[in-house]
């Protein structure tokens, strides 16, 4: 993309081509080379046209307001539907909790990208499968191949999301980094949509009490499920009518938080060898390291995007690569252990579930640092770190689908 632009300073219809096709790289490229190519006579146009930032927010049409209204009350009526059905709640909300949110988020971003029915029928077919699927699973509570594709199923939701997002570009790596970018956007703005009602709900059920009025089981049971609910999805709609809002303060948690990771990481790792506790031996704690593991991963991931959508920093570049080694070094240790426990005990659905994650993370891990470690010399190679995330998360997708759907068929729905 940088070549193109430095090539087509003087072409204006293919400089608007470039930009249609990728805007996101378009702009964090062209904030690149400015400094180049500010005397240029169409790059000050450029310039103002990619970083302007109106003042006021932006609420969207009137057409999305209704539409996010509507979506909003559907996902909490679904999260009320053991109330309004009779259905026992374990049974509802373990299985069903990735369809309060995810299909409302799915139709959100098919409808803004106008993608056409025929192009969504597989995407409806396959939801509609999935919430089948897992409601007819045998219903024993012992079931590990149950637990698994209730874990797994919101993550193959996620997935059918990031399809619907990226849309046309299904094989374009910027664009399914700029879907990482969105669920790191959302994180921010749902997690401060949820801290402001829990204020609203503590200043309304108080004030109501001052008055001897205790409303505070109703509003429970109805506001704030109906909010929780509509929090993602009132998150997502600001994120994309509003992007100035968050795409300043999402690369600046990342970078706080990445150093941070890294620290408590290495004090964690040291704490495991003082205390002696055994992942090889202890169960339950090899489920948390490997709980540990993801999140850790995770946080690579994000940060990784969101570094790289600001100015380059070499601090920050390795600061991502230390804790990508020190999380290879805990994917390591927890790989090894459940090959020992499926080598002493044989192989179940859980580990062999765990496996196969570790594998694929272990994979992912060591590609992310080579490319890291090859940024450290020349920053501008960030893309190739970019390009081995991306990769990877048709990878990860397919993953879920096999734990979710043929895991349970495999095992015999043990």
């Amino acid at each position: 993309m940088r070549a193109d632009i430095l090539n087509n300073l003087d072409n204006p219809k293919q400089l608007e081509k470039l930009y249609r096709s990728n805007k996101s790289n378009f702009k964090k490229e062209f904030n690149q080379v400015y400094a180049e190519i500010k005397e240029h006579k169409n790059s000050e146009f450029w310039n103002e046209r990619l970083n302007y930032e109106a003042g006021d927010i932006s609420w969207g049409t009137r057409d999305e307001l209704v539409f996010v209204i509507i979506a909003s009350f559907i996902a909490g009526v679904i999260a009320k539907l053991p109330e309004l059905t009779g259905v026992r709640e374990e049974f509802y909300y373990q299985r069903n909790i990735g369809f309060i949110v995810f299909p409302m988020l799915t139709i959100y971003f098919a409808w803004k990208s106008n993608i056409s029915n025929r192009k969504m029928a597989p995407v409806f077919l396959v939801t509609l499968f999935s919430l089948a699927f897992i409601n007819f699973f045998p219903d024993n509570v012992k079931s590990d191949t149950l637990i698994l594709s209730c874990i797994h199923l919101p993550l193959f939701l996620w997935a059918i999301l990031g399809y619907t997002y990226v849309s046309d570009n299904v094989h374009n790596p910027q664009k399914r980094l700029d879907f990482l970018r969105y669920n790191g956007d959302l994180v921010v703005m749902t997690t401060l949509i949820l801290i402001a009602g829990m204020l609203m709900t503590g200043i309304t059920i108080g004030l109501f009490s001052l008055i001897d009025y205790n409303i505070g089981e109703f509003y429970f049971e109805y506001i704030v499920i109906f909010g929780l609910a509509a929090s993602p999805i009132v998150g997502t709609y600001i994120t994309q009518t509003n992007p100035q809002l968050v795409n300043k303060v999402s690369p600046v948690i990342a970078k706080l938080f990445s150093p941070l990771v890294l620290v408590t990481l290495v004090i964690y790792l040291i704490a495991i060898i003082i205390s002696g506790k055994d992942p090889y031996n202890d169960r339950e704690f090899l489920m948390i390291f490997n709980a540990l593991l993801i999140g850790v991963m995770a946080i690579i991931l994000f940060s990784v995007a969101e570094t790289s959508r600001t100015v380059k920093s070499q601090a920050a570049t390795v600061v991502l690569f230390l804790l990508s080694l020190v999380t290879i070094i805990v994917n390591t240790i927890a790989l090894s252990a459940i090959i020992f426990r499926i080598s002493e005990w044989g192989i179940t659905p859980n580990r062999l579930a765990v496996l196969g994650g570790n594998i694929l993370m272990l994979t992912n891990l060591s590609i992310v640092s080579f490319q890291l470690f090859k940024t450290l010399k020349k920053p501008e190679q960030i893309e190739s770190v970019e390009n081995s995330i991306a990769t990877f998360l048709p990878i990860y997708s397919a993953w879920t689908i096999i734990v979710t759907f043929v895991f349970p068929i495999l095992f015999r729905f043990r």
